[in-house]
């Protein structure tokens, strides 16, 4: 279990503000979540934050956020990703070179290689947040079955991200206001279906689902999720029912 958040600038120039001290702060409310190491990274347009619970590669190479060796593409990233090993032999086919062991190292190339089409690759538990500095396209994408969470957030001229409702609230700036539908399904359901949250302004992102915020020639558009695996159709019931249709 680790935790991850950040932030996306969307207003002119860079962010106004102390991007490391946000970060700082955003990452402090979660520390339980990744007591081995954390750390922070930030070009003052998207920034990411990151507590680390050791699990793959428990060297320093395995630290995150984590860059592709030319800084292009930066990776914070909660989770475990089961078949690393195969999609690294892939990678590493079409050329790409790795410095760690960890599977946080084949999601960045996994981007490179596969675009926003990567989720469809890995299988496993994860909540993922991408940034690309050159296409200034972030992605965040959340596993098929929705094991590690990630919310999200608009407020003003900032995009907040996290692993927890608590790190967004760190930004003064977030509505507060509680979603009184959210509560009634809690108290009716036990639970919260996504991708409502206890407040109303905070999102959580469904389960098999990605989205993208990216800058165009219009300026800033931030996408609707979009989901990347369905759960399949019992084969023998599909067959039944097609039968009784006919």
């Amino acid at each position: 279990m680790c935790g991850i958040g950040g932030f996306l600038w969307l207003g002119p120039g860079s962010a106004p503000f102390n991007a490391e001290r946000r970060l700082r702060s955003m990452i402090k409310t979660v520390r339980h979540r990744g007591p081995d190491d954390e750390g922070v990274w930030s070009d003052q347009l998207c920034g990411l934050a990151h507590a680390r619970l050791s699990i793959i590669d428990l060297s320093p190479a395995g630290h995150q956020p984590m860059g592709t060796a030319d800084g292009r593409v930066w990776v914070s990233f909660n989770g475990e990703i089961y078949n690393f090993l195969e999609l690294r032999q892939q990678l590493e086919a079409k050329g790409y070179s790795f410095r760690s062991h960890s599977d946080t190292e084949v999601i960045l190339y996994g981007y490179l290689a596969w675009g926003e089409q990567v989720f469809t690759h890995l299988r496993g538990m994860f909540a993922i947040a991408i940034w690309d500095t050159v296409a200034r396209k972030l992605l965040l994408g959340r596993d098929r079955f929705g094991k590690k969470p990630l919310y999200y957030t608009r407020a003003g001229d900032l995009l907040l991200f996290g692993s927890a409702i608590r790190e967004l609230l760190s930004f003064a700036e977030v509505d507060r206001q509680p979603d009184t539908i959210a509560i009634d399904q809690y108290l009716s359901l036990q639970y919260v279906p996504a991708p409502r949250t206890a407040f109303r302004g905070v999102h959580k992102l469904p389960a098999a689902h990605f989205m993208v915020v990216e800058r165009g020639a219009q300026g800033w558009k931030v996408g609707e999720p979009t989901v990347y695996w369905r759960l399949p159709e019992p084969r023998a019931a599909t067959r039944r029912l097609r039968s009784t249709l006919t």
